[in-house]
C-alpha cells in the first residue's frame, strides 16, 4: 500500500512539524581593528557541584585581541551592558563605526544591551537560531583557554579564577602567536605593529639565507 501511495506522491509526514523560516548566515568582515567585535559568555566550574563562575569576553575579530572581559557570579544582562559600555569607552569607539556580534543567549538579546547599542550607534548582529557555529571567533577563543595545560578542572574560589583569567588574557594578547594571524600576537595586529614584525622576520630570513649561501 505504501509503495503504491509513494508512486502517486501521497505519502507525507502526518505529525505536526515545526517549520523554521530561512535565516541568512551572518557575514562578519573586518578590514581593521575595532570594526567588528564578537562577545560571548562561558561557564567556569566552581569549587562545588553545580557552582559556576561566568566569564564574559569581548574579542576583536580582526586582531583576535581581547578588548574587554569580566568574571562574575551570574549571567546577567545588566552586567553585560556594563562591560560593553566600559569597553566602548576605554577604546574610544566613535558612533557608527562598530558592529558587535553575539549568539542568541538571554543577555545577548536583552533589551538592556539592545538599547545601549542603539544609543551609542553600534550595529548589532546575532547568530541564526538553532545554529551553534555562527559565533566561531569567541568559541575558538574559549577553546584555546580551556585546552591550556594549566586550565584546572575546577576553580577553588572566585579570586583563583580571576587570577587565572588575568594571567591568561595577558598571555593571549601579548605572547600568544596566533596561527590565524600568521603567528603574530593579537597585540601586534591590533596596534599596527604587524608590518614591522613581518619586515623583521624577512630580515632574519634573508640574513640566514646569506649565511647559508656563503657557506656553500
Amino acid at each position: 500500500m505504501y509503495r503504491i501511495l509513494a508512486e502517486h506522491q501521497q505519502v507525507r509526514e502526518r505529525r505536526v512539524q515545526i517549520r523554521h523560516p530561512g535565516y541568512q548566515a551572518p557575514e562578519l568582515i573586518a578590514s581593521g581593528p575595532n570594526e567588528v567585535w564578537s562577545w560571548d559568555i562561558t561557564k567556569l566550574m566552581g569549587p562545588a557541584k553545580w557552582t559556576y563562575f561566568y566569564l564574559y569576553v569581548i574579542l576583536d575579530i580582526f586582531s583576535r585581541y581581547v578588548v574587554g572581559w569580566m568574571l562574575a557570579y551570574r549571567e546577567s544582562a545588566e552586567l553585560a551592558k556594563k562591560l560593553i559600555e566600559q569597553t566602548l569607552e576605554r577604546h574610544n569607539i566613535f558612533p557608527g563605526t562598530l558592529t558587535v556580534h553575539a549568539d542568541r543567549g538571554a543577555p545577548m538579546t536583552s533589551k538592556a544591551v539592545a538599547f545601549l547599542l542603539a544609543e551609542l550607534a553600534v550595529t548589532k548582529t546575532h547568530s541564526r537560531p538553532y545554529v551553534s557555529n555562527d559565533n566561531p571567533y569567541s568559541e575558538s577563543h574559549f577553546k584555546t583557554m580551556k585546552y591550556r595545560p594549566e586550565f584546572p578542572d575546577r576553580f577553588g574560589c572566585y579570586q583563583g579564577a580571576h587570577r587565572f583569567c588575568a594571567e591568561f588574557f595577558s598571555w593571549y594578547n601579548h605572547e600568544h602567536h596566533h596561527s590565524g594571524l600568521g603567528y603574530l600576537t593579537p597585540y601586534e595586529v591590533h596596534y599596527g605593529l604587524a608590518e614591522k614584525r613581518r619586515e623583521q622576520r624577512a630580515g632574519v630570513l634573508q640574513e640566514a639565507y646569506e649565511k647559508y649561501r656563503n657557506a656553500l
